[in-house]
């Protein structure tokens, strides 16, 4: 073995951990806008597996019921599932658009006296939940794509043009 060939492969083994972890640790950025408040928000939500404490505060404040102005903790798994979803549609710099994210006990109550599509227990009241959509994507194939990820629910509401998705059980349907 050459002394070449000896000292590349020694940086080549100390280099590798640092390689890994750089491909490990890729920042996962989400971008939303909510319809109800006109807030917008792009941040950085998660490095490799460490969620980003600061960034979760805001998205909590963001996913507000906009109604009561009520805050919750949402399921860091939804927004791993938003974030798999757009990375799946092929558009990692996508922008969802939120029609309802937290709702308050209060505001679920009012929206089931309004419509039988609202669950009584709905995963929207522990910050589980979302209704989104694209401006520039059928909710049809977001839809079928977040069946397809098969992470939870999801309900297709093609009359109010959006897609329901959730952390709970994996089930799907139309309303």
């Amino acid at each position: 073995m050459n002394r070449r060939y000896f000292l590349g492969a020694v940086l080549s083994a100390a280099s590798a951990p640092t390689l890994a972890r750089t491909a490990i640790e890729r920042p996962r950025v989400l971008s939303f806008y909510h319809l109800h408040t006109d807030d917008r928000i792009d941040v950085i939500y998660r490095i490799g597996d460490r969620y980003q404490k600061s960034a979760l505060q805001r998205l909590n404040y963001f996913f507000r019921d906009f109604r009561t102005g009520d805050v919750i903790g949402m399921d860091p798994r939804l927004l791993d599932l938003l974030y798999d979803l757009k990375v799946a549609l092929g558009d990692p710099d996508a922008r969802y658009h939120v029609l309802s994210a937290y709702r308050s006990p209060e505001t679920n109550t009012m929206l089931r006296r309004r419509s039988r599509g609202v669950a009584k227990n709905s995963l929207h009241l522990k910050g589980k939940a979302m209704d989104i959509r694209f401006p520039d994507l059928s909710t049809r194939y977001l839809r079928d794509t977040a069946i397809e990820l098969s992470r939870g629910g999801v309900g297709y509401y093609p009359r109010s043009n959006f897609v329901h998705v959730d952390t709970g059980a994996v089930r799907q349907w139309r309303a």
